[in-house]
Order: C-alpha cells, then sequence, then structure tokens
C-alpha cells in the first residue's frame, strides 16, 4: 500500500460542492482517505486577478503507484469538468500529488514531491496542520519548518472548521 498526499482545489462554481465531490471521486477511484485538513480560503497564486480559491489537503492510501494515480486524478478532474487551457487560470477542480511515500520522482510528466510545495503558503498550511512532521525527501525540512520559512504572504484563512471530519 502507498501513501499519498494530495492538494484539492476550486475557485470557480460552487466551491463547496466541488471539493465534497473530489473528495467522492478520489474515495471511489483512486484510494482510501485516510484523512483530511479543514478547506481553507486562499488567495490565488501565480495568476493573481482572479477569485480566491478554496484548498484542502488528503492523506491517501492507495494500491496505485504514482503514474497511475496521477492519471486518476487527471480523469477525475475531467470527469467533473475541468478544461485546460492557460496555467494557473481559474478552475473548477485542481487535484495535485504533494508527496506520495518518501520518493523522489522528476519526470518530464510527473514530478514528486511538487516542484512548488515550499513556495506556496496555500499549501503549507493544510499541510502542516494534518502532517507538520512529515520531512520533505528532497529539503530534508518538515512540513512546519517549510511553514514557518516561506516567504508567500498571501492570506489563507480557515472556512467552517466545525466541519472538519477525519476519515
Amino acid at each position: 500500500m502507498n501513501t499519498a498526499v494530495l492538494l484539492s482545489g476550486s475557485n470557480t462554481g460552487d466551491l463547496s460542492r466541488n471539493m465534497e465531490y473530489a473528495l467522492t471521486m478520489i474515495a471511489k477511484y483512486a484510494g482510501a482517505i485516510q484523512n483530511t485538513s479543514f478547506i481553507y480560503e486562499t488567495e490565488a497564486w501565480g495568476k493573481i486577478d482572479q477569485p480566491a480559491y478554496y484548498n484542502q489537503v488528503i492523506e491517501l492510501n492507495t494500491s496505485l503507484d504514482a503514474h497511475t494515480l496521477m492519471q486518476k486524478l487527471l480523469q477525475i478532474e475531467k470527469m467533473m469538468g475541468r478544461e485546460r487551457i492557460e496555467k494557473w487560470a481559474p478552475r473548477l477542480i485542481d487535484l495535485d500529488i504533494l508527496y506520495f511515500n518518501n520518493e523522489v520522482i522528476n519526470e518530464s510528466d510527473l514530478k514528486i514531491p511538487h516542484p512548488h510545495l515550499h513556495e506556496r503558503r496555500f499549501t503549507l498550511v493544510p499541510l502542516s496542520e494534518i502532517l507538520p512532521d512529515m520531512f520533505h525527501p528532497v529539503l530534508k525540512r518538515s512540513n512546519k519548518d517549510l511553514l514557518a520559512t516561506v516567504t508567500d504572504t498571501l492570506k489563507v484563512r480557515v472556512l467552517n472548521s466545525q466541519s472538519h471530519v477525519k476519515h
């Protein structure tokens, strides 16, 4: 069994519904959800002239290898209606692999750990919530340490912490 850590994000349509449906689809097609962070409302990163995002980190147990998991996540995005037109454009759903076991994969179609993970507050806040002591296999630093030193100042705000459910 493999452990994958994913990031789910949405900033178009019904954001709460998109996030919940993504969880349902991940559980159906990719593996067993072990834990989820709160959902955070975050300012857009990269292309900032767009609506705020909802983001959530998901810890997943999966029998899939990293490449197959990425293909499943891309299929889920497509099933949910995502169209890839422009880099960092608004999106109905975005599913990324942050970590896969303790593996380092650096191929043209797949990079794990996610190459921007350590630069993004919107990733590090929910990641540090559920896996603060997990070490980045390349940088050799914990998620909480990466968060403490990140230079990204974009706002990240927890939504309803009362609705947080551990799987």
